[in-house]
C-alpha cells in the first residue's frame, strides 16, 4: 500500500459547546485512593500555574498567580492551603468538604502579610505534627539513576519542603508523586468516563483551533494574523499557542509563539494548540505541490499510521516505540521525542512508550499521539499531533450510557479515519480530535489530505 494525496472533505463530527463536570464523587474518590495509596498520614500536594495538573485533577481547583497546597489527610481531611489571591477562588472546587487555609507567604510579593505570614504554623494549625509520615506530590519526580544520595529531593520548592521538615522532622517526609503520575499505576494515568468527557471537549476544541489556522491560513499573513485564526473562546489551556514558520536560512523552532514575521510561499511552518484534555499540531509547506516534500511527508505519514495501527490496550510500550521508530527508519527519520506520551490538564504527564518499555498500555489510559519527525533540512517541517485515548469495552459501554453524543462522535471519528484516510484503528481506541490524523502536508491546499490507499 502506498501514502497519496486525497481530496477529503472532514464530516463536522459535532463540537461540544458546555464542559463537562467531574462529579463531586469522582473526586472524592481520586483523593481517597491518592491518600491510602501513598500510605501517608497525610498527602501534601503542590501547585503553582505552570504545576496545576494534580491539584485540578484532585479537586477541580488549580491556582492562578500564586502557590497552593491540598492536604489530604488519612482521616479524611481536605485542606487548601493558598494565599490572598485564592482564598477567594477556591470555591470553583468540585471536591466538597474542603476547608481553605490563608498562607500568605504564597502570596505575591509586596501583598499584606499582616494575617497569616507563617507558612509552618498554618500547616500546624492544618493538623500536620509531629511523628506525621508526610507524602510530597511535586510537578514530577526522579528515578533511581537520577538521584542517589542520602538525603530525598522533591520537585517541589525547598521552602514548601523546609516547612514541612520544621513540623515532622527530615525523616518524616517522602516522594509521592508516584501515586499520581506513575506511567501506569499512577492515578493520572488511568481515567474514568467522566474524564475523558471532559478531555474530548478540550482535545476537540482544541483541534478545530488549530484547523481553522491551517486552512485560514492566506498568502501575506503574518504569523500573528494567521494565529489570530484560530478563534480562541476562553478554553483553559495545556501549554502556549505556538506558531513559527522559516526559510531555508534555518531552522523551523516550533516551540516559539507567532510573530509578525510574514511567512512566504515554499517556507515551512507549524502551528499547534493545546487545550486541557489534549492538544493538536499541524506543520507543512506553504506551497500547493512539491513532489520531494511529499515524498517525505509520506514517509512520515507511515509512522504515524504505525502508531495507530500497532497501540491498543495490552500492547507493550516498547512495542509501540520499535513499530514507529523502524517505520520512520525507512524514510531516513526518527521521533524527536518520545513517540506518544501521557495527556491530560498538562500537555505531558509521563510516557510508557520508550526503548524496552515493558509497560503495558490499559483501560484508560489518555495518550498524545506526539511524533515530531527529524531531522529536518533548514526550512522545512512536518507534524500531526492528536489525542487519543484507551477503553475496553466496559468503558465504551459506560460513556455509551452517560455520554451518548460523544460515543457517537468517537464512532463516526472512527469510521471516517478508515474510510477516508485508509487507516483502521482498533475499536479501544477512542479519537478525541476533530480533524483525527487528518494532515494536509501543502497548506495552500488544505483539503488535500495524506492517506493510504
Amino acid at each position: 500500500m502506498t501514502v497519496t494525496l486525497r481530496n477529503v472533505d472532514i464530516p463536522d463530527f459535532g463540537l461540544p459547546v458546555e464542559r463537562p463536570a467531574i462529579p463531586a464523587a469522582t473526586y472524592e474518590t481520586r483523593c481517597a485512593r491518592a491518600i491510602n495509596r501513598s500510605g501517608a498520614d497525610w498527602l501534601v500536594v503542590y501547585a503553582d500555574r505552570e504545576h496545576a495538573a494534580n491539584i485540578a485533577f484532585l479537586t477541580g481547583f488549580e491556582p492562578r498567580f500564586e502557590e497552593a497546597l491540598l492536604l489530604l489527610g488519612k482521616a479524611g481531611q481536605r485542606v487548601i492551603v493558598t494565599g490572598n489571591e485564592n482564598i477567594g477562588y477556591t470555591p470553583i472546587a468540585g471536591l466538597p468538604g474542603i476547608v481553605t487555609m490563608l498562607a500568605q507567604s504564597l502570596s505575591l510579593m509586596g501583598q499584606d502579610r499582616s494575617q497569616k505570614p507563617d507558612l509552618v504554623a498554618v500547616l500546624r494549625e492544618a493538623g500536620l505534627g509531629s511523628g506525621d509520615r508526610i507524602g510530597i506530590v511535586g510537578w514530577k519526580y526522579l528515578e533511581g539513576e537520577e538521584w542517589d544520595l542520602a538525603k530525598p529531593t522533591f520537585f517541589a520548592p525547598s521552602f514548601i519542603v523546609d516547612a514541612i521538615v520544621a513540623i515532622v522532622g527530615p525523616s518524616g517526609v517522602v516522594d509521592a508523586t508516584r501515586v499520581l503520575m506513575h506511567p501506569v499505576e499512577g492515578l493520572r494515568a488511568v481515567v474514568d468516563a467522566d474524564q475523558i468527557a471532559e478531555a474530548e471537549w478540550g482535545a476537540s476544541r482544541a483541534s478545530m483551533a488549530a484547523w481553522r489556522i491551517v486552512t485560514g491560513f492566506t498568502l501575506g499573513d503574518s504569523e500573528l494574523a494567521a494565529a489570530s485564526r484560530m478563534g480562541y473562546a476562553g478554553e483553559p489551556m495545556s501549554c502556549h499557542p505556538m506558531f513559527a514558520s522559516n526559510d531555508a536560512s534555518g531552522p523551523i523552532i516550533g516551540l516559539r509563539s507567532p510573530t509578525g514575521r510574514v511567512p512566504r510561499r515554499g517556507e515551512g511552518v507549524t502551528t499547534a494548540v493545546g487545550y486541557w484534555g489534549g492538544l493538536t499540531a499541524r506543520g507543512g509547506l506553504i506551497a500547493e505541490a512539491d513532489a520531494a516534500f511529499l515524498e517525505m511527508a509520506g514517509a512520515y505519514f507511515d509512522g504515524l499510521i504505525a502508531w495507530y495501527e500497532t497501540a491498543g490496550i495490552g500492547v507493550e510500550g516498547g512495542a509501540i516505540h520499535e513499530a514507529v521508530i523502524s517505520t520512520l527508519a525507512r524514510g531516513r527519520l526518527r521521533p524527536a521525542l518520545n513517540p506518544g506520551h501521557l495527556v491530560g490538564l498538562d500537555e505531558w504527564m509521563h510516557s510508557p512508550i520508550r526503548p524496552g518499555s515493558t509497560e503495558r498500555l490499559a483501560s484508560g489510559m489518555p495518550f498524545q499521539v506526539d511524533i515530531i519527525p527529524v531531522p529536518m533540512p533548514d526550512g522545512v517541517t512536518l507534524n500531526c499531533e492528536d489525542a487519543v485515548t484507551f477503553a475496553d469495552a466496559g468503558l465504551r459501554a459506560t460513556i455509551a450510557e452517560r455520554y451518548p453524543t460523544l460515543a457517537a462522535r468517537f464512532a463516526a471519528r472512527r469510521r471516517f479515519v478508515a474510510a477516508e484516510l485508509g487507516v483502521e484503528v482498533k475499536d479501544d481506541m477512542l479519537l478525541l480530535s476533530a480533524i483525527p490524523l487528518s494532515l494536509p502536508p501543502f497548506w495552500l491546499t488544505p483539503q488535500k489530505l495524506l492517506a493510504r490507499n
